[in-house]
């Protein structure tokens, strides 16, 4: 009886990763050739405000334009908060320091920056906010199916049946002195219902790090 339990759960097990493992997107990774020669001169560097959307394969009919728009501010704020905690609680691991993002932020409004990063080149960022480099995200986020529907699912079936959005990360590094992109990496990766802004923002950054070049080697 112990032994029919035991194959049971790995056979569960194995399923529920197989099936993980399904729901992985793909990776895509640019790399500049002034990369090598850049990377050592940064000492500091400021994680920018994310820019989130969040869309919908299937409109709801209960769709609410200005409460997806506070959902947005809050998942790209959380994210935000997310990336700097992680690199922060692993800053040993890295050749550079990360500035404060409430620091960030504060001076990015002090200059009426705050949502205008798309309209001010990346080096006159930088000098704003007196670093190296910045690193610049954009998360999509797309829902795919209801979140009652998923909740069943990861309850019956478990967390790996209980999809219901897809979420696409762009991480980009820019150098402080040109503003020109060095770094540029792009990751799928399906999300679950239970999912927060900092537990995507964790699970990213575990994919992130092999290929993040601030890693120690």
């Amino acid at each position: 009886m112990k032994l029919k339990h035991t194959l049971i759960l790995f056979s569960a097990t194995a399923i529920t990763n197989a099936s993980i493992a399904q729901f992985e997107g793909s990776k895509q990774v640019f790399t500049s050739p002034k990369l090598q020669t850049e990377i050592f001169k940064h000492k500091k560097v400021a994680i920018l405000p994310f820019t989130a959307t969040i869309s919908y394969r299937k409109l709801p009919k209960n769709f609410d334009k200005a409460a997806n728009e506070q959902d947005q501010n809050n998942m790209a704020a959380g994210m935000q908060q997310g990336m700097y905690t992680y690199l922060l609680r692993k800053s040993e691991d890295y050749t550079v320091t990360f500035q404060d993002v409430e620091r960030t932020n504060a001076l990015l409004k002090q200059k009426g920056l705050f949502d205008k990063l798309n309209e001010v080149t990346q080096d006159s960022i930088c000098k704003v906010l007196g670093v190296d480099a910045v690193v610049k995200c954009s998360f999509s986020y797309e829902r795919t199916s209801s979140e009652g529907g998923a909740i069943v699912k990861t309850v019956l079936l478990g967390s790996a049946f209980g999809k219901t959005a897809s979420g696409a990360l762009t991480m980009q590094i820019y150098n402080g002195n040109d503003g020109e992109l060095l770094w540029r990496f792009y990751k799928e990766m399906n999300e679950d219902v239970m999912s927060s802004a900092n537990q995507v923002m964790e699970r990213m950054m575990r994919k992130v790090a092999r290929n993040f070049p601030y890693e120690k080697s």
